[in-house]
């Protein structure tokens, strides 16, 4: 073996040994705080199966009641949701829920976001903004004209956009129990958006005739989030809820 073998040798085995000594990558941590945020025109009831599925599972989750009155309303009771918990928490954010998420996940406590077919909005964006340009041909959401400042959909054509896959009896529901969705709400636009430093996770409803698909994957994709597509309509909460609460379950251990 000549001199320059062995240099090569000597190398390799110095090598070696550094990588060994290395640290090794490091896992990341479960989390099994779960607090789930609604969007407009619905309340925290329609979380009730995923809630069933992630409680059997073993998480600790609860769900905020947002008036819907406003931003800043919504992200206060969220804040106060997420200041009862015990450590760690995973965000979860439904339609206009993903903007309450994207304001309130700068939190410390929250790790992780789950954006549910949601508006995933950047800095001084809104709802009001994101849907202000809707892509050639995509459907259009029948909400109805302010009343008092607040809004509601066409309880005849609810269905069809938001629970186009949910049962007759559970979208009728639905439709007679709308919980008036604030014009301040609408236009509340995100001054710091918790994506840009937390990691998220986005599920994108294929068939949702509130939010188009394509810009769903635009906001994913913006966010940098682990993206999964389900089809299902808007209201994919209600109808898939194993594939929310697994996706939910993803994003809790930290898996990409």
């Amino acid at each position: 073996m000549n001199i320059k073998t062995l240099g090569l040798a000597a190398a390799t085995a110095m090598a070696l040994a550094s990588n060994s000594n290395a640290a090794p990558a490091k896992t990341p941590e479960a989390v099994k705080n779960v607090v789930l945020v609604h969007g407009g025109f619905v309340d925290g009831s329609g979380w009730a199966k995923v809630y069933n599925i992630l409680k059997k599972d073993g998480y600790n989750v609860t769900i905020v009641q947002n008036p819907t009155t406003s931003l800043a309303d919504d992200v206060a009771f969220t804040r106060r949701a997420i200041a009862q918990q015990d450590g760690p928490v995973v965000l979860v954010g439904h339609s206009y829920g993903g903007v309450v998420v994207s304001e309130a996940g700068t939190d410390p406590k929250v790790e992780r976001l789950v954006y549910i077919a949601a508006f995933a909005p950047d800095q001084g964006e809104s709802v009001q903004t994101l849907i202000a340009n809707p892509p050639p041909g995509a459907p259009q959401p029948p909400i109805l004209p302010p009343q008092d400042g607040f809004l509601f959909l066409d309880r005849a054509k609810f269905a069809d956009s938001f629970a186009g896959d949910v049962s007759a009896d559970e979208a009728s529901f639905m439709a007679d129990s709308q919980v008036p969705w604030g014009v301040q709400a609408l236009g509340g636009a995100v001054t710091v958006p918790a994506w840009k430093t937390k990691p998220s996770w986005y599920l994108v409803a294929t068939e949702d005739r509130m939010i188009p698909p394509p810009a769903q994957q635009m906001m994913a994709k913006r966010a940098g989030a682990t993206v999964v597509e389900v089809p299902g309509s808007h209201a994919i909460y209600v109808s898939k809820p194993e594939a929310v609460a697994k996706l939910i379950e993803q994003a809790a251990q930290g898996k990409k």
